[in-house]
């Protein structure tokens, strides 16, 4: 019978962040009618481990931090993600909390300039504090303009389903535009 030790996880944290620091560093921004979402990803657009960090916020519904990570494969010509993010949620009408959410995403390149892209997550009650559930999804196109920089349009959701009479705090309901700049 073995044990899950502490320098067992050690060991496996240091070694996802050294195959991150050899990833490329991608920064993003988008802005909606009534939300911004700041991220900071390592890893994201190539096969292997990925790590992520972001800020949304609603002027009329609240925020969301989080932490995430996920591994990459290329599945014919798209690149898939499976992962999870730590949430840190503080809606407007409720009391702050956290969540555990599960998902994904996938990115199709079409030719060299073009890339359609989706993603998914969610966590139920069960894994959350605070709220009933949290939904996040987004689904858009990328264009590169240069090796380096790239703007996107799409549309992006992100809810907390109020839990003990508390109401609903949508984010994000709504198309944004965005940047991400990579080095």
């Amino acid at each position: 019978m073995s044990m899950i030790t502490p320098k067992s996880v050690l060991l496996v944290a240091a070694l996802g962040a050294s195959s991150a620091a050899c990833a490329s560093v991608n920064l993003h921004g988008e802005a909606g009618e009534e939300f911004t979402n700041l991220s900071a990803s390592f890893g994201a657009e190539e096969p292997g481990m990925t790590f992520n960090g972001n800020w949304a916020h609603s002027d009329n519904d609240g925020d969301v931090a989080g932490l995430g990570m996920g591994y990459n494969f290329n599945l014919g010509p798209f690149l898939l993600t499976l992962g999870g993010k730590a949430l840190y949620l503080n809606p407007q009408d409720s009391d702050e909390g956290y969540a555990i959410a599960l998902g994904g995403g996938a990115q199709l390149p079409l030719g060299q300039y073009f890339t359609l892209f989706g993603e998914t997550y969610y966590s139920p009650d069960s894994m959350s504090s605070g709220v009933d559930d949290y939904v996040e999804a987004n689904a858009g196109v990328r264009i590169n303009v240069i090796k380096s920089l790239n703007i996107e349009a799409g549309y992006r959701y992100i809810d907390m389903a109020g839990k003990d009479a508390h109401h609903d705090n949508t984010l994000a309901d709504g198309a944004y535009a965005g940047f991400n700049f990579r080095f």
